[in-house]
């Protein structure tokens, strides 16, 4: 019987380089990823020590290095690829990650489309990003408009250790001030544009193993069906907007009717975007 299409032998002279073992590895990591070939790139790509783009213009027939297999391994155990490559980019920055913050995601993205589309090129003077974590929100903005400067705020000193080194390497630490905080309770200041991703994961949603296991539960959870981060963050923002000014919250994509009541409840204007997918992403809030 013949082989079937696809998994017929390599050539001899392919075996072991870096097309073949990628081929390979993403067929392992089907079980465990959605994005399998993805995945196996970016590791290869981080093995060799070169960018993705690198990997597939130059060095596909370059032998596969050794130090590959442990982070195909680690992967196969549901480490997250940020986590084993340590970076991750989002929006027009990469940023430094790692165990104890939240990993940024591209759907996140959809706030600071929603903030260009407010303020154009001349962007916000003052910008406020609460639950900063590694910096994703307020680093893209100070990255989108080089007049803003900003504030994050997180209750975890680890990620806050991360958003800093961050500021640093992406040249931003003049513009970006961090602050151990509890949302907005404290900040007397007003601003622009206020960002947040809360935690909007009800605590008994199932989420993927390389999420659940890995990523930090205060980043993820909250209480009251996933409502209780918008609780006590809402009310907190008339106060903290600027005349003319914007709110942009993330929301899980069946939140908007009841985050759209609890702004309301707040004294806020609210209206809700969707992401590129058509999901319900963003509460877009003004006082």
């Amino acid at each position: 019987m013949g082989e079937e299409p696809g998994n017929s032998p390599l050539p001899f002279q392919e075996r072991g380089l870096i097309r073949a073992v990628l081929k390979d590895a993403a067929r392992d990591l089907a079980a465990v990823s959605s994005t399998p070939r993805l995945d196996a790139e970016l590791l290869m790509a981080h093995a060799i020590g070169a960018s993705r783009e690198q990997l597939l213009l130059r060095h596909l027939d370059d032998p596969a290095p050794p130090g590959f297999d442990p982070l195909l391994a680690r992967r196969r155990a549901h480490e997250p690829v940020a986590y084993i490559t340590g970076c991750r980019a989002f929006w027009s920055i990469e940023l430094a990650v790692g165990p104890g913050v939240l990993i940024p995601r591209p759907d996140s993205e959809t706030l600071l489309e929603a903030a260009v589309a407010h303020f154009g090129a001349a962007g916000p003077a003052r910008v406020l990003d609460l639950g900063t974590g590694p910096g994703t929100l307020l680093l893209a903005a100070l990255a989108q408009w080089p007049g803003a400067t900003g504030l994050g705020i997180d209750a975890s000193a680890t990620a806050l250790d991360y958003a800093r080194a961050n500021a640093e390497t992406l040249g931003l630490a003049e513009r970006a001030t961090f602050r151990l905080g509890d949302w907005a309770a404290g900040v007397t200041e007003r601003f622009d544009l206020i960002l947040a991703n809360p935690p909007y994961v009800g605590t008994g949603e199932v989420l993927p193993v390389s999420v659940r296991d890995f990523e930090p539960p205060a980043a993820l959870y909250a209480a009251r069906a996933g409502l209780g981060a918008y609780h006590v963050l809402l009310p907190q923002l008339p106060a903290r907007l600027a005349s003319g000014g914007v709110a942009l919250v993330e929301i899980g994509a069946s939140q908007g009717a009841a985050v759209s009541t609890i702004a309301a409840e707040a004294g806020l204007k609210a209206s809700i975007l969707q992401d590129l997918g058509q999901r319900v992403r963003v509460l877009l809030c003004r006082g």
